[in-house]
């Protein structure tokens, strides 16, 4: 690969000097043009050079947002510049989220391997979403209990017979929609009665026969989160 220009945004100097450490001993094609501990130092340094990649921590003078809001300025006013986090937030998976939707290409945690030639040069060769191996854990953990609430959604609806007018019904319930209201939703096609009607069945279909006496609908909306019928994390109005 060509060589290409870096620079390095630390505010904590060991950590600076460990990290221009890693460039020179194993990415020799970088060229650090320059290190900066605070956002203004940023831009004076990009005043008189546009770099290559700019390795940006996120926690700048005990302040989280700076970083982000570094991250979104270059995006938005230096097309060409690619941008890696190299971070110490290892818990703030908000922050991961939110320097991503800022256009970073990629987070490193500062944990496990940390920073990598193959992490810079994937980076550099155009590649998106470079993560290393503690934060890849932990969207595969994520992921896989997405599909396993996913899939057990999808089991519960065959399993007890859910159908759109269901699940809306019990969504909307859960919100705390009263019937009435639930009856004014666009393309619900049952009254309020036809709606007890529903509940009723609901109630005998998801309850053993020695349950069902007194259920409500507090108690019903309860029991469809527990079949995995409607999802606690994922309640939304339809749209009117």
């Amino acid at each position: 690969m060509d060589n290409f220009k870096v620079i390095i945004v630390e505010d904590v100097k060991l950590e600076l000097k460990g990290t221009e450490q890693i460039f020179r001993s194993e990415i020799p094609e970088a060229e650090i043009i320059g290190t900066a501990q605070n956002e203004s130092e940023v831009w004076k340094l990009f005043r008189i050079a546009e770099p290559d990649l700019l390795l940006l921590d996120l926690g700048l003078g005990g302040s989280t947002t700076v970083g982000v809001e570094i991250c979104r300025q270059i995006r938005e006013r230096y097309k060409n510049t690619k941008v890696l986090i190299f971070t110490g937030e290892i818990l703030n998976e908000r922050l991961w989220v939110e320097v991503l939707n800022a256009g970073a290409d990629g987070i490193i945690l500062k944990t496990g391997e940390l920073l990598t030639r193959d992490d810079v040069m994937r980076v550099m060769s155009g590649k998106r979403l470079v993560f290393n191996e503690p934060i890849l854990e932990k969207i595969v953990d994520r992921f896989k209990k997405l599909v396993m609430a996913q899939s057990r959604h999808t089991d519960a609806l065959l399993s007890y017979d859910i159908d759109e007018y269901d699940e809306r019904y019990l969504r909307h319930l859960a919100l705390g929609y009263t019937k009435d209201m639930i009856s004014q939703l666009k393309g619900m096609p049952f009254g309020t009665k036809s709606l007890e009607k529903r509940q009723a069945e609901l109630i005998n279909r998801l309850f053993p026969e020695n349950e069902r006496l007194g259920v409500n609908a507090t108690r019903l909306v309860v029991k469809a989160m527990q079949l995995h019928i409607i999802d606690i994390e994922n309640l939304r109005p339809d749209e009117e």
